[in-house]
């Protein structure tokens, strides 16, 4: 292995106190949240702050600022983002609030931001370091991105150190919207300086993907149309929109979701071996990997709508008041993409989302296929599967067949279960895919992160499907609330050859 590789893998087995020691003791970092006074800001941005503070892993001389347009005292300010906080004990909570301050003012008023930067200075000066780095995180409605930048850019950039600026979902409608946003952020902040989060690459076992692939012989000659039926990747939750339903109908499920969770997860199991583990290597094989997978087709999709079923909760069109009756927002999605390359030629990957369904998981599902001289080669032998279960109660687990013990020549389905709080301890505390992000903004890593390109690659397979359901204003297959989603999705996967396993149950701690 070459003296570049090895010096790739070192940079990315770090362990926790590794980064505490990273960074300059003479530069002083600054964290300004807009939107502070948002649900994102409440409940993942400042908690996850919180935590990187209690781990010790946010630099020494740390400032903290909310900024929204609501006018709040900073008591007031604390008071609201610190309901969320979990872990440490009351002093290490005081000393972090002491750390946060609020600032009121316009995303779109550049003097407001001078004032910001006026009063970001005094703090800097105050904490006597001599480079002040600062980040800006947008929790703010995507229409914001652009002024926002703009006043950042103009106003509140730091003059002595670095600047970078983290970007949330949406990153467009489609891939007019999406490439008009990077063109004008790219008219403000380099690539490097930006920063777009899709938190679903932060998630612990979407991160052992790439360890799983690549650090165990027994997968990779397996890893490919010769062995493998088809992948399932799946993400449902047992809730409806929860007060969200003004900013769903203008998106979907399809948007919302599939085209980024879903597709990130979908590169990361069906892309080549990266040259090393750099940012840039990693990027390049999965936008490689996008590139290879035409447009989703209308006859390969199932899209659905839930409606109340036999519990309280109402329908999507009764659910929010800002929702029209006429919606055909789709609040579930089944899509089958295929891979043109030669290691998954053929292969169905399909892509399955939903809220209001009977589970809340998000998993990839690895089914392989039969050897042709099969043995015990009948409808009752299920084939094996691999497991990743992403979230909750995270796992991996291989399916297989097994003889029943005893005086029997029976066959069970079993598995080789790699649960982590099992293996790991009960009192295990995976770090929030939040922390890691933002964590990873402070290192500058931006290997959890996308890229420009492959966000129009991810938006050419699907805009095309996206302009034709809003042109047609297909209808949704209606659902109830608590089911397994529309009927005709289980068919759609039955015809792509993914073989269900009725009288199977992972024995998994949810």
């Amino acid at each position: 292995m070459s003296s570049s590789s090895n010096s790739s893998l070192a940079a990315r087995r770090k362990s926790e106190s590794d980064y505490r020691s990273e960074g300059s003791q003479d530069e002083t970092l600054s964290i300004v949240v807009l939107g502070a006074s948002g649900d994102l800001a409440k409940k993942k941005t400042f908690p996850a702050l919180y935590a990187l503070y209690v781990r010790k892993l946010l630099p020494e001389s740390t400032i903290i600022y909310g900024y929204a347009r609501s006018h709040l005292s900073n008591e007031d300010f604390r008071k609201q983002v610190s309901k969320a906080f979990k872990g440490g004990n009351e002093e290490a909570k005081g000393k972090f609030m002491d750390m946060l301050h609020y600032f009121a003012g316009q995303y779109d008023k550049s003097e407001d931001f001078h004032k910001l930067d006026e009063e970001l200075v005094k703090s800097e000066k105050q904490a006597g370091k001599g480079t002040a780095n600062r980040i800006f995180y947008l929790a703010v409605p995507p229409e914001v991105f652009v002024p926002a930048a703009h006043s950042i850019r103009t106003a509140a950039a730091s003059k002595s150190g670095w600047t970078r600026l983290i970007v949330e979902k949406p990153f467009g409608r489609d891939l007019a919207s999406s490439t008009k946003l990077s063109n004008d952020l790219a008219q403000l902040f380099s690539e490097k300086e930006l920063f777009r989060i899709d938190h679903y690459l932060g998630k612990e076992m979407v991160q052992n993907l790439m360890v799983m692939r690549f650090a165990n012989a027994v997968f990779e000659p397996m890893w490919n149309r010769h062995h493998i039926a088809n992948v399932q990747i799946t993400f449902k939750e047992d809730i409806g929109t929860e007060g969200r339903g003004g900013y769903f109908d203008q998106y979907g499920i399809i948007r919302d979701v599939m085209q980024n969770h879903l597709i990130q997860m979908l590169a990361l199991v069906a892309m080549e071996p990266p040259v090393t583990l750099s940012a840039s290597d990693i990027q390049d094989e999965k936008v490689k990997l996008l590139r290879a997978i035409p447009p989703v087709e209308l006859k390969d999709v199932v899209i659905g709508q839930y409606v109340k079923g036999k519990g309280s909760e109402p329908g999507y069109i009764d659910s929010d008041d800002k929702i029209p009756r006429d919606s055909t927002a789709p609040t579930f999605a089944t899509a089958i993409l295929y891979v043109r390359n030669s290691r998954w030629a053929d292969v169905p990957f399909i892509l399955r989302c939903g809220k209001a369904l009977d589970d809340r998981k998000a998993e990839i599902r690895i089914q392989f296929r039969q050897p042709a001289s099969f043995l015990f080669n009948d409808d009752e032998t299920p084939p094996n599967e691999l497991v990743l279960r992403v979230q909750p109660n995270e796992a991996v687990y291989l399916k297989m067949n097994q003889k029943r013990p005893g005086l029997t020549t029976e066959m069970q389905q079993s598995e080789l279960d790699l649960t982590y709080k099992d293996r790991f301890g009960s009192e295990l505390s995976l770090p929030d895919a939040y922390e890691r992000l933002v964590l990873d903004v402070i290192r500058n890593d931006h290997n959890l992160f996308v890229r420009d390109d492959e966000l129009e690659e991810a938006w050419k397979i699907f805009t095309p499907l996206l302009h034709r359901l809003d042109k047609e204003k297909t209808k949704p297959e209606p659902y109830e609330f608590g089911s397994r989603g529309p009927a005709s999705s289980d068919e759609l996967i039955k015809r792509a050859g993914y073989v269900r396993s009725l009288g199977y149950k992972w024995p998994g701690k949810l």
